[in-house]
């Protein structure tokens, strides 16, 4: 055997453990009793000592040295498994550990809080995590910027700098935006009784319709939906709201998006370096995509119409113009995960300015509330009513995912190139999405994106999927285009 071969077999068993590891965290969010957090904690903390001494093994380096590219499956590998190597080895393997133990528990305790409405519980277990993630931004960073680091965690190559070029292109747009739409009449909402079980059989029904392959794959409720797995195992999960069924299944579209992109990866790539999303920015142009440029289109929208007054009866709308509006309305709302379109980003801004104010030490953990409140008070002009729709809102600080918030936009900037690209390739795709075919949507996006994993570098997927430079132009006319069309601006 050669090196690459002897290098590739301890990378197929790591990958192999590192999902073991991710169903431990499946399972926490799905079906684990209550009761075994701080197990659970310590199991999470285990496994996580056996993959940094698998990333940190010294044989890695000595087959890194010997090992030669012969094709660029093999480059593509060796270069995620480089760079996978390097970062293990500048954070301590205590500290690795000590991160996935506190983080695991952490979860739960914000949960009760967040239940509890109660700040103040929460608030020393998020010191601790912030503490945490500032040591290993730290080590990371080796000097340079703590907040790069983390970020290069989600999105490899991406720098803060960058980020703020994006979002000083995007607000101005989208604030004049927003304000030309809450000055026109909201959408009708939907009436009605929607019952649990119908709905998450339509949501089941949903995502057949946009690709899933439940043979390796199921769905579960959450109270925070997610997608998890990767290959021949990927799970999704949603949540049902008995008063809105857009919920549910609008969730279950989205986490179909990130799913497709994990089932789609050649097969060659299982459990190899490169058989996964690329970054999560890529990945979050999967999700959005399917949620928003394809399944609140108004074509998909008068076909959506029809299954959910198959489905839930009298839904207090019957005419699809009328529907499309409802699926689009943008109004004022606390939570990023149920925002419009237009607003989504603006939440994903003052998330990534609070976390960077965060690690680096600009603002204290106890200021977080009323920096949040200040803040939102600010960009959204309404003031927050209470935790739970405030700071406590997301999972993500609990779980130490400092960094990953601005790969939301990202991944919102790319879907607005692919979908331009993906209208330019498929000039009839309105009267598909009427019908409620999504196989020629999907197939592209299979072929563009999703089969080559992480066989090039983030931008370079986008790249050369579109054929041109990513930018933040195609999302922002699309946007303006729609929303001026559906509230007659």
């Amino acid at each position: 055997m050669t090196a690459y071969d002897d290098l590739m077999a301890h990378a197929r068993e790591t990958e192999a453990l590192a999902q073991v590891a991710g169903r431990l965290g499946w399972d926490q969010e799905t079906v684990m009793p209550r009761g075994a957090a701080a197990q659970r904690g310590e199991e999470s903390a285990a496994m996580e000592g056996v993959l940094h001494a698998r990333r940190t093994d010294p044989r890695i380096g000595e087959w890194l040295e010997a090992a030669e590219a012969t094709d660029k499956v093999a480059a593509a590998n060796l270069r995620e498994i480089r760079r996978a190597f390097e970062r293990s080895n500048k954070v301590p393997a205590k500290l690795a550990a000590e991160i996935a133990r506190v983080t695991s528990v952490a979860q739960g305790i914000w949960a009760q809080a967040r239940a509890d409405e109660d700040v103040a519980a929460f608030l020393p277990t998020l010191q601790r995590v912030v503490a945490l993630r500032q040591e290993e931004g730290q080590a990371l960073a080796q000097g340079g910027d703590v907040y790069d680091a983390l970020l290069d965690d989600y999105e490899p190559g991406a720098k803060a700098s960058e980020l703020d070029a994006m979002f000083g292109a995007l607000r101005p747009r989208l604030v004049a935006l927003r304000a030309a739409i809450l000055d026109r009449p909201q959408p009708t909402p939907l009436s009605g009784s929607f019952d649990e079980a119908a709905q998450l059989a339509l949501s089941r029904e949903l995502a057949g319709v946009f690709g899933y392959d439940f043979a390796r794959g199921r769905i579960d409720k959450a109270v925070h939906p997610f997608c998890s797995g990767s290959g021949n195992d990927v799970r999704v999960t949603t949540r049902t709201d008995p008063a809105d069924p857009f919920n549910c299944l609008y969730s279950t579209i989205h986490e179909v998006g990130h799913a497709s992109y994990e089932q789609n990866v050649e097969p060659d790539y299982l459990l190899t370096p490169i058989g996964r999303g690329v970054s999560m920015g890529v990945h979050e142009s999967q999700s959005r995509i399917y949620e928003n440029q394809l399944a609140r289109s108004p074509a998909f929208a008068e076909w959506l119409l029809g299954r959910m007054r198959d489905v839930f009866g009298d839904i207090g709308i019957d005419d699809p113009a009328t529907f499309a509006r409802a699926v689009n309305r943008v109004s004022n709302g606390y939570i990023r995960t149920e925002a419009d379109e237009v607003q989504y980003n603006l939440h994903v801004m003052m998330r990534y300015d609070l976390e960077r104010a965060l690690m680096s030490g600009d603002l204290a953990v106890d200021d977080l509330e009323a920096a949040w409140n200040d803040r939102f008070a600010a960009d959204f002009g309404f003031a927050v009513d209470k935790p739970s729709n405030g700071c406590l809102q997301d999972v993500h600080w609990s779980v130490g995912l400092m960094g990953y918030f601005p790969t939301y936009s990202l991944g919102n900037v790319y879907a607005g190139c692919l979908h331009a690209a993906l209208r330019a390739d498929r000039p009839g795709l309105d009267a598909e999405l009427a019908q409620g075919d999504l196989s020629g949507a999907t197939a592209w996006l299979r072929d563009k994106v999703q089969r080559h994993g992480a066989l090039m570098d983030p931008r370079e997927t986008i790249r050369a999927a579109c054929g041109f430079e990513p930018s933040e132009a195609p999302l922002l006319d699309y946007l303006e285009a729609k929303f001026a069309a559906l509230y007659d601006l």
